[in-house]
């Protein structure tokens, strides 16, 4: 038997091991590449090797099921080597560019669209949701397949201006994206506090120090340990439930989706961009949240439309200002919206000194 390789205790594992044997040929060696089609790059080596990657959507959770459907697909059509993006999507590899269309027709034949390359919506990066997560407002997962049965058409086609990357995220503190459009939950209501229980489940001084605008502090209450909250200062972050599950902060009624426009990571272009928010107080209706997927639909259609070629959202708002985007878009503008005058800086708390 061949010698098992020691695992690695710390640090990023050794991705070299599993490159398709063209792509660890040429490494760092490639002449050009170029998308025959939407879902497809096409790589072209210095020494004349070409290799073709082929896109797919899948679901971010998978059953074991599907896991195996997608590696079969692999055994069979691409020479056994796949990759999944940061965004979910899987990626075959192959030398031959023969191969390209028995790989996508078997692709769609099990639903899985092929896309996501060149000027279209990617798959949306979203947190775990209702299925493993212990402190989501919503389900991400549920938001996410809903909005892209909307979108499905926008990924496996390349007709936006520019790469649109959206986000969504089920709490306000943990995995929250940053991205063209981003859509976040959003508590409305000061946690509600069980001080039967407080005592025994939290650890207070961590509970206090961990609200980022000091609202909690200790109290007694019926001669028990527990935590009161200042409404006035608190701002439904959420920060408290994690470490302390008697400060229930989720509710039904109250915590709300918002949405979030013009983030980028990249300085592709342009800068990068924090995002800024365009609409609050939208129900947070499972399974299929209509009103979420209307909005980010409007959005969508408006930057589809009067954006530049190779505008990303950020671009294009920058571009045509904020009154514009509000008008081309249809959202109602409030004064708790867009915060972009020039002492931002002051009420955006945007230093390293907090300020109460």
């Amino acid at each position: 038997m061949a010698e098992l390789r020691q695992p690695i205790e710390s640090g990023v594992p050794d991705h070299v091991q599993y490159l398709h044997p063209v792509m660890k040929k040429n490494y760092g060696n490639w002449k050009y590449h170029d998308r025959p089609r939407p879902g497809v790059l096409h790589h072209v080596a210095k020494s004349g090797d070409e290799v073709w990657t082929v896109k797919a959507g899948t679901a971010r959770q998978m059953d074991v099921y599907t896991i195996r459907t997608l590696c079969d697909i692999a055994d069979q059509f691409a020479e056994g080597h796949i990759r999944f993006t940061v965004r979910s999507n899987i990626e075959y590899m192959v030398s031959e560019a023969s191969k390209v269309d028995p790989l996508i027709k078997a692709l769609n034949d099990k639903g899985f669209p092929v896309g996501g390359t060149g000027n279209s919506v990617s798959m949306i990066a979203h947190t775990q949701g209702w299925l493993h997560c212990d402190i989501p407002g919503t389900d991400a997962s549920g938001a996410v397949k809903a909005l892209m049965d909307d979108l499905h058409e926008e990924f496996i086609k390349e007709e936006m201006p520019h790469r649109v990357k959206l986000t969504t995220s089920c709490c306000e503190i943990n995995c929250g994206g940053q991205g063209d459009i981003a859509i976040i939950i959003q508590h409305t209501k000061p946690p509600k506090i069980n001080h039967d229980l407080v005592a025994n489940a939290c650890e207070r001084p961590t509970v206090v120090a961990r609200c980022p605008v000091a609202a909690i502090r200790p109290a007694l209450v019926n001669g028990k340990p527990s935590l009161e909250v200042d409404e006035k200062k608190c701002i439904c972050c959420g920060a408290c439930f994690p470490p302390c599950p008697p400060m229930q902060i989720n509710d039904p009624e109250h915590s709300k989706f918002a949405i979030w426009v013009g983030g980028k990571n990249s300085n592709a272009r342009s800068k990068p961009t924090f995002h800024k928010l365009v609409a609050s107080g939208i129900p947070n209706n499972p399974p299929r949240w209509p009103e979420v997927s209307a909005i980010v639909k409007q959005i969508l259609s408006a930057y589809k439309e009067d954006a530049r070629d190779w505008e990303r959202i950020s671009d294009w708002i920058d571009r045509i200002g904020w009154p514009r985007f509000f008008e081309k878009t249809g959202l109602p503008f409030t004064k708790y919206l867009i915060d972009d005058w020039r002492g931002s800086r002051n009420s955006l708390n945007a230093s390293t000194y907090i300020r109460f």
